[in-house]
C-alpha cells in the first residue's frame, strides 16, 4: 500500500498539466479590470475600514482608565 501511495505521489509531482502563463495572465487581467471598475467603491470601503479602526484605537483605555492616546506634547 505504501508503494502505491509513493507511486501516485511521484506521478502527481511529475505531472506537467498545471497553470500556464496564459491562464495566469488571464486571471491577473480579470482582477485588474474588476479593481478598475470598482475602484471608487473599493477606496470608500478601505477608507471606512481605516476610519473605523482609528476610531476604535482612539477610544481604547488602559486597565486603570487612562487613555492610551499619546499626549499632544509628544514628538514623533
Amino acid at each position: 500500500m505504501w508503494k502505491s501511495i509513493q507511486r501516485k505521489a511521484k506521478a502527481f509531482w511529475k505531472e506537467e498539466d498545471g497553470l500556464g502563463t496564459l491562464e495566469m495572465l488571464l486571471i491577473l487581467a480579470v482582477v485588474v479590470i474588476v479593481a478598475i471598475a470598482f475602484r471608487e467603491w473599493i477606496m470608500k470601503w478601505v477608507g471606512g475600514l481605516f476610519k473605523g479602526a482609528d476610531t476604535q484605537i482612539n477610544q481604547q483605555t488602559t486597565i486603570d482608565g487612562s487613555s492610551i492616546r499619546p499626549s499632544a506634547s509628544a514628538t514623533p
